[in-house]
């Protein structure tokens, strides 16, 4: 298997449940504060936003750097790590 963090193995590893956003991997406290006030409080949601996109990557991580104010980093981590939880469990 491949070099996975120690977040990104934890978030895979359980159900998502009611698992607030900062559980997500690559989401900062500071993401994490900017996406409850936009209503992303969940990791289900923001879940929900990336299948929006249409699981779209490159669109997820403009998304969450335009209006969410992450950082590249931020964003590629956190769309890596829905998108590794799509090809687990959808």
């Amino acid at each position: 298997m491949e070099h996975m963090s120690p977040r990104l193995k934890t978030f895979l590893s359980e159900p998502f449940g009611e698992k607030d956003v900062a559980w997500v991997d690559g989401i900062s406290y500071e993401l994490a504060i900017n996406l409850v006030t936009k209503g992303f409080d969940k990791a289900y949601i923001l879940l929900g936003q990336f299948l929006l996109m249409h699981k779209n990557e490159a669109e997820f991580q403009k998304w969450l750097i335009c209006c969410c104010g992450a950082t590249e980093h931020e964003a590629r981590q956190s769309s890596t790590c829905l998108k590794k939880w799509c090809s687990y469990f959808l």
